[in-house]
């Protein structure tokens, strides 16, 4: 029965009473069953008894108004909650019990939500690929021997299989938009600071790389997510509201024709892509030509050297300085990304970090400058099809060898670096039937923009239609 219904109708069925919580999680924790032991997207999964006794204890409950009131999640395993470890994938940190929730997970639970265990991540959320020494790697739902992408592989898998109605992620250097695009679903990036986060570590003279995101099959069930996890935190000083809400947020059919978006495509060839991706992403830029919005190929006035120098110093310090705060002492223990990162980031000097957020704010300045004649922009989700689940990193993209481990990835850095909200849609499947997906990108703070648009994008293609073989 809840195979052809949605997840807007499930809500409503258990907030009227037509439906019981128990069905509901009874349901996913059977997918799970079935589907999870080839797939590895959830792990650290708690004793299904008492997630059942969770269900039942709120089937009691008179007020089921919540808005995610009796739906299951899993966290992604960087992510805390109390009574499970947050691993990390790494075996150093296998027992690491937090003793207090994320803020978004708090959210998610105080709104009804039923926490039934972890996602699998990334090895320290390093190296856009959820493979990792105490799990595993996570498989792509279309094909059991291809990468699911990362570090938020675990969760887009899950989703795509249908074995969570939505996920959350974090997304640094594409962690939410490689693993949508690998499955293809809607992966979203939001400004940071929109989803709250805890920072008490954090460096103030480095920028916010890392937010909080999210996964779902659509993005009308993304909205339902997300509007119980934004806004203001008292703990998050980066935290900020947003006028208006995703569920609300649309764009009218009158509006279309007034829509102006820029294909960025390899960003002047700067950028190596494997063959087929940039067609795929255009034949879905000409279907919207096609229902009057405009398109335009950009060849942008913007250094990706100078992205990348910037990115990968701050990047690195970074990492750096989540290693120290980590308290890992026996650094040759992580994983080589890992490694290359903190080593990296341990010579970085504040002359070095001043040049980077230079270099920052005059990509930034150019990309406003863009944003003046464009209401989005568009790049490809994926330099390159989803690969080997048991390699760690593609190291060549049409037979060029990659200079780095994370070279890949150069396509992601643009929406990291400049703060830009992004959302992956899907663009179909290459012949062997692999997904592939399209970055859609906002000016800072333009969230809303850019979901509106993506809600359009799934009415046009329905691609949540799509189900895996």
């Amino acid at each position: 029965m809840l195979e052809n219904k949605n997840i807007q109708e499930i809500i409503t069925h258990i907030h009227k009473n037509e439906l019981q919580v128990k069905e509901v999680v009874q349901y996913y924790l059977d997918k799970i069953k079935k589907l999870n032991p080839s797939l590895n997207a959830i792990i650290l999964q708690k004793d299904e008894k008492k997630i059942i006794n969770q269900a039942e204890e709120k089937d009691n409950l008179k007020d089921k108004s919540k808005p995610l009131f009796g739906l299951p999640i899993a966290i992604k395993d960087l992510s805390d909650v109390i009574g499970i470890p947050t691993t990390y994938g790494f075996p150093g940190s296998k027992n690491n019990f937090p003793k207090q929730n994320s803020l978004f997970v708090d959210l998610l639970i105080n709104n009804g939500a039923i926490v039934i265990g972890k996602t699998n991540s990334a090895e320290l959320g390093v190296g856009g690929h959820t493979i990792n020494r105490l799990f595993g790697p996570t498989s792509n739902v279309y094909n059991l021997n291809k990468s699911a992408a990362g570090s938020s592989g675990g969760a887009a898998s899950a989703v795509a299989a249908g074995l969570l109605p939505f996920a959350d992620g974090t997304d640094q250097m594409g962690s939410c938009r490689g693993p949508a695009a690998y499955s293809n679903i809607y992966g979203f990036r939001p400004t940071p600071g929109l989803i709250a986060s805890s920072r008490l570590s954090h460096n103030s003279k480095l920028p916010i790389l890392t937010t909080p995101g999210c996964f779902s099959k659509n993005p009308q069930d993304m909205s339902i997510f997300l509007d119980v996890i934004v806004g203001k935190n008292s703990s998050d000083q980066y935290s900020f509201n947003l006028d208006g809400t995703f569920k609300d947020t649309f764009i009218k059919e009158n509006e279309l024709s007034k829509i102006k978006i820029g294909w960025l495509s390899n960003m002047n060839s700067k950028y190596n892509i494997e063959n087929g991706i940039l067609e795929m992403c255009e034949e879905s830029l000409k279907k919207l030509n096609s229902e009057n919005i405009l398109i335009e190929n950009l060849k942008p006035n913007l250094n990706v050297d100078v992205l990348w120098d910037s990115w990968t110093t701050l990047r690195a310090k970074s990492i750096y300085d989540d290693t120290v705060n980590m308290g890992i002492k026996d650094i040759d223990s992580m994983t080589f990304q890992a490694i290359w990162e903190y080593k990296k980031g341990s010579a970085i000097n504040s002359e070095n970090i001043e040049l980077a957020l230079t270099q920052k704010k005059k990509c930034l300045q150019q990309i406003n400058k863009i944003f003046e004649n464009f209401d989005l922009l568009t790049l490809p989700s994926a330099q390159i099809f989803p690969f080997d689940k048991q390699i760690q990193y593609p190291t060549e993209i049409n037979k060029v060898k990659l200079d780095t481990y994370h070279r890949w990835l150069e396509v992601f850095i643009l929406s990291s670096l400049l703060d830009l909200p992004t959302i992956t849609v899907p663009v179909g499947f290459n012949k062997h039937n692999l997904p592939m997906g399209m970055q859609i990108i906002g000016k800072k703070g333009d969230d809303l923009k850019v979901f509106a648009f993506a809600k359009k994008y799934e009415e046009i293609f329905k691609y949540s239609n799509i189900t895996p073989n």
